[in-house]
């Protein structure tokens, strides 16, 4: 029985590894400024408790704009708190559907506004993430790059 358990103990750790690495939606991402094509940052999509959450850990600043910018406009826990390192999004959720991901929402930590969110991957190309902030029926979506891994 001894051999059983820790044998049961083994498979679900490594069950649990392998669903984690396998989720195509986590590791790194670089954002794209939908209005001007720049990568902005790169977002570390992680999961905690079946849900998804991005924390920025890389700016990508032009030299005349502020190196180390505070989301002044933030009215939740972000409020004042460095873009470099803030969690921009929360509580996003597998949907119904393979590759995709809604229910949470995601922060412009330049305006501080916070939007309902969707993501999803196209199955033609594993390495672009969709990413859709909306209000009501006015949206806009970005196409985020995964990080190649060295």
């Amino acid at each position: 029985m001894k051999y059983f358990t820790t044998l049961l103990v083994l498979l679900l750790g490594l069950s649990t590894a392998w669903s984690q690495t396998t989720n195509p939606l986590l590791g790194q991402w670089k954002t794209i400024d939908d209005e001007t094509g720049r990568i902005k940052s790169v977002v570390e999509i992680t999961e905690r408790d079946g849900r998804f959450y991005g924390q920025i850990i890389e700016l990508f600043r032009l030299p005349e704009e502020d190196q180390n910018p505070l989301c002044t406009g933030c009215e939740d826990d972000r409020k004042d708190q460095p873009s470099l390192g803030m969690e921009i999004v929360r509580d996003m959720e597998a949907s119904g559907k393979d590759k995709e991901w809604e229910e949470g929402t995601i922060c412009d930590p330049k305006t501080g506004k916070i939007y309902d969110c969707e993501m999803w991957l196209d199955s033609d190309n594993m390495d672009e993430l969709k990413v859709r902030g909306y209000i009501y029926f006015l949206f806009r979506t970005q196409s985020w790059m995964r990080v190649a891994s060295e």
